[in-house]
Parts: structure tokens; C-alpha cells; sequence
């Protein structure tokens, strides 16, 4: 490029910055409140508890398309209130530009406050509907205050219709009777060194449990999640079992149809489906001990799509033999990939082949390039949802595994599909460079499916969803068995729940 062409870039895009700005503001320089949009569930932190809260800001033209410079310092956005005893609130925020004229804002709340104000300003002028004032108490998520009936939580926390998988998954199971396949599940699964479960009694709204299994560490995941959802709302009694393996138990080929919760399902699977461990433990630890959750990797991108590499970016360990494949392809057409293992275990008589291993890479680096692949590793890739919402674009072979939301992606809506066996790769990466346009717009769909349905709020939905359905199928009594044990809430904050009326709870 001459340096002709890049005085004239540079020039454009200083007149449009300009131009945006002007368009925000009337002749007298007062912006225009209706420029701007303010959603999402941090604006009713009074239904809606959450480790982080969160909402949304986008910045529109008076055509109403959004503005995408950077426009982040121009915000002054201020969350604060006050505790009972006329304190500040100890509230702790911060702020995720998407790169595409919105931003992400989270805060999370150490007190249980009153009088919450947040104030949106731009240009030191209050925006949309700005300040938003929060009537009643806020608790943070470390209240133990059970407010209301398992389907009040789901109206107050605007939660959607049933979702289709769970409606699904129950279609087998229309009664359980656990006195008669609790015996049958236990007499399966009890096999210490190839699975581990875990045997779950709610009663009373607390939570019990025995585990089956040499490697039941991963039961601090449904530990959390069952901990965190009785801090919330009056959980019916229930009893049910949850696999802590990636693969499916449920198998169609058993004579009895048992009823499992897993991680994953498959084609030739009963299990009832729960988000994965990961995107469970990054709704819960969202502001967290975790790097990387839904709302931090739209945030965390360097890059807006036009500035994305035009090839395909993949790293992970040797799990499946197709990614081995996805090797030699990569070695065949350099242009268009920049893949390799991390690691060795399935195939490591083969590392001489198809290594040398690389360093890991950081995910918020995966989107500096325009293409990702949802590829299965021993089951389903669990870093899909992650790879919706980091805005690239989705290649997904077909397979037999599947995750809970699998069921409402659309094929050339939200994601490219391939070949299982990679073999249409090169072919639809190639259409994806000749189509700019429309692989830009599926990406952007796949990102805005990401945000209608896999943020914390619809994790947290999923499961209030997934409990209550349980409890209209079940028929036996719900009991603490003999050798469980109660799973203790940990770290509760000293919270008033005295103004806070608990719904009758639902009896079985």
C-alpha cells in the first residue's frame, strides 16, 4: 500500500470517529440518550443472583447501527450503594469492550446492599434510562436465602420456556420409581475403575451424597452447582444420580432404561444432558478463580473480524485420530491453517509423525483468526460455546456426541458443518474465503446464539429447568440414605433474610 492510500485510510477513519461523535450529540452538545441501548439481567440484581452480575451497553447511529470505534473511555459507569448499617457497599466492576460498538460490564457484589444506583454516562451525560436504581435488598451469591419455589425462580429470573433437550431427555423417564432403579443403577455403575458417579438426595433444601468411583474429584462441579441454586431458591426434594465422566452411561442396549444426568449424550445414549462441568464452573466462578468464561472472551479478543487472520486456528492434544488428520491436511495447505498438538497420550508412538508438540496458547488468542473447528475429542468438545462466543467462525464435523445445546444450533446458521472425517474441510474453508460476507454473518449469528443462551443467567435457567422436570417424574419418596453425606455450604455471608418471604415449598 502506497503511502498515498494510507494517508486516505487514515483520513477516513478520522472523519468517521468524527462523524459518530457528532452524531451523538444535538446542537447544544447534549447526547442523545436514545443513541444508546442498556440491557441484560445486572439491571434486576434484586431477582437475579449471580456470583457477577452482569449488562450490556451498545453505541447506535441515528441509523441505528451500531458504532464500532473505540468509544470505551468515553463511559464513566458507576455501581454503588449501601449496606443496612450506612456503609458503602463493597462492589467490585469492571468493563469488556466487544469490538463492536458494545461493551460488556460486570460487577460483583460483597455485601448485602440497598439503594443500588447504577449511573451510565457518556461524556459525563446520563444515557438511555441512566442512573438505574435497584429497589429492595441485594444479596450477594454468598447468601443463603432460598426466597421462593423452584418455578418463582424461574419467572423471576425471566427464564425461557422449557428448553427442547431437557423436554427430550425426560421422554424415556416419565416416572422413576428410584426404589425399584436405584438398585439397577447402582448394580451397572458401581465400577470403581472405569466410572464414577455420584448419588444425590435434596431433602429439605439440603444437599446429601454418595459417591461411587476411584476418581470422583470432578463432583466439586455438581457439588457447586447444587449448592449454589439451594442458596437461591426452595428446591423440591429429589434423589438422582450424576455421571462425573465425559462419556455417556445411559447406554440404549441396557435392559433397563436408567436415568443418568452426564455432561454429554450421544445418539445411542438415555442420559439426561446438564451443561458440561466447564461452562457450569464458568457461571459460577465468573470474576472469579477462572480465566475464561462467556463474558470474558468476547472481551478479551484483539481483533474485530476484518482484522481476523483468514485461516483456520486449532490447538489440543491427540484425543481422536481425526485430529491427526487435521495435521496432514494442515501440512497439505499451509495458507489455510495454523494448527498443532499440545499433546501426546492416545498416539504417542506417533508423535515422530505428527509433532512436534506446541506450547499451549492462551483461548483469547484463538480470535485472532477468522475460522475455529468444534472438533470431538474423546466425546463432544466441550470448548465449543466458547468458540461461539468469541465471534469466529464454527466449523463442526458431525458426530454422535452432542452437549445440552447442541439440539438448537442451526447448520449453516450458527456453524459450518463438515464432514466427520474432515475430508469437505478445505473445501468449505475455501468458500468461507470466497464469502467473506456470509461467513462473517454466521459467525456473528453463532456469537449471538452464545448470548441468548449459553451466559450464566441461561446456565443457572437450564438447571432450575432441569430440577423441577425431575420432580414432577418422580414417585418414590425422597430419603437421606444410609451412608450419605450432607454436602456443607461454604464461606456463607451474614445476610438478613428476614425481609425476604420464602414461598411454600413444593411437595412431592
Amino acid at each position: 500500500m502506497n503511502k498515498a492510500k494510507v494517508k486516505l485510510k487514515v483520513a477516513s477513519i478520522f472523519w468517521a470517529v468524527l462523524f459518530n461523535a457528532m452524531c451523538l450529540a444535538d446542537g447544544n452538545g447534549a447526547v442523545d440518550r436514545g443513541l444508546f441501548e442498556i440491557w441484560g439481567p445486572g439491571l434486576e440484581s434484586q431477582n437475579i443472583v449471580m456470583p457477577a452480575r452482569y449488562f450490556f451497553i451498545r453505541l447506535l447511529n441515528y441509523n441505528k447501527e451500531s458504532v464500532p470505534d473505540k468509544f470505551e473511555s468515553n463511559f464513566q459507569i458507576i455501581i454503588n450503594g449501601g449496606t443496612e448499617q450506612n456503609k458503602p457497599c463493597r462492589i467490585w466492576s469492571n468493563i469488556l469492550n466487544r469490538k463492536d460498538g458494545s461493551l460488556i460490564v460486570r460487577y460483583k457484589v460483597y455485601d448485602q446492599c440497598s439503594r443500588l444506583e447504577i449511573s451510565v454516562k457518556y461524556q459525563q451525560q446520563h444515557v438511555a434510562e441512566s442512573p438505574y436504581l435497584v429497589e429492595g435488598l441485594i444479596n450477594p451469591d454468598s447468601c443463603y436465602c432460598p426466597k421462593e419455589n423452584i418455578d418463582g425462580a424461574i419467572d423471576s429470573w425471566k427464564c425461557k420456556a422449557l428448553p427442547a433437550q431437557i423436554r427430550a431427555d425426560f421422554e424415556p423417564f416419565q416416572k422413576i420409581d428410584w426404589d425399584v432403579t436405584r438398585p439397577k443403577v447402582i448394580k451397572q455403575f458401581d465400577k470403581p475403575h472405569s466410572v464414577s458417579l455420584c448419588h444425590y438426595v435434596i431433602k429439605d433444601n439440603q444437599v446429601y451424597r454418595k459417591c461411587y468411583g476411584n476418581y470422583v474429584g470432578f463432583n466439586m462441579f455438581s457439588d457447586s452447582i447444587l449448592l449454589s441454586l439451594t442458596r437461591k431458591a426452595a428446591v423440591p426434594d429429589l434423589e438422582f444420580f450424576v455421571n462425573l465422566g465425559d462419556w455417556p452411561l445411559s447406554a440404549q442396549h441396557l435392559e433397563d432404561k436408567l436415568p443418568i444426568f452426564s455432561w454429554c449424550g450421544s445418539a445411542d445414549t438415555n442420559d439426561i444432558i446438564m451443561p458440561t462441568y466447564e461452562l457450569t464452573e464458568s457461571a459460577l466462578e465468573n470474576m472469579g478463580r477462572v480465566m475464561l468464561d462467556m463474558l470474558s472472551v468476547q472481551g478479551n479478543g484483539e481483533f474485530p473480524w476484518n482484522q481476523r487472520q483468514s485461516k483456520l486456528f486449532w490447538r489440543g492434544r491427540d484425543s481422536n485420530r481425526h485430529r491427526l488428520d487435521l495435521i496432514s491436511l494442515s501440512r497439505k495447505h499451509p495458507e489455510l491453517f495454523n494448527v498443532s498438538l499440545t499433546n501426546f497420550f492416545f498416539y504417542r508412538d506417533e508423535e515422530d509423525v505428527y509433532g512436534p508438540k506446541t506450547d499451549h496458547v492462551s483461548f483469547f488468542r484463538f480470535f485472532d483468526y477468522k475460522y475455529q473447528l468444534a472438533i470431538d475429542g474423546t466425546v463432544a468438545p466441550y470448548r465449543t460455546p466458547f468458540l461461539l462466543g468469541g465471534g469466529s467462525l464454527i466449523f463442526k464435523p458431525h458426530s454422535k456426541y452432542y452437549e445440552y445445546f447442541y439440539r438448537d444450533l442451526q447448520p449453516n446458521t450458527h456453524y459450518v458443518p463438515v464432514e466427520s472425517n474432515l475430508s469437505d474441510l478445505i473445501e468449505r474453508i475455501q468458500w468461507a474465503k470466497a464469502n467473506d460476507a456470509e461467513a462473517e454473518k454466521i459467525a456473528r449469528n453463532g456469537q449471538e446464539f452464545a448470548n441468548e443462551n449459553l451466559l450464566p443467567q441461561h446456565i443457572f435457567c437450564y438447571y432450575f429447568h432441569l430440577l423441577n422436570e425431575l420432580s414432577k417424574v418422580l414417585e418414590s419418596e425422597v430419603r437421606v440414605l444410609d451412608g450419605m453425606e450432607l454436602v456443607k455450604q461454604k464461606n456463607l455471608s451474614p445476610c438478613d433474610c428476614s425481609q425476604i418471604k420464602t414461598a411454600e415449598r413444593d411437595e412431592l
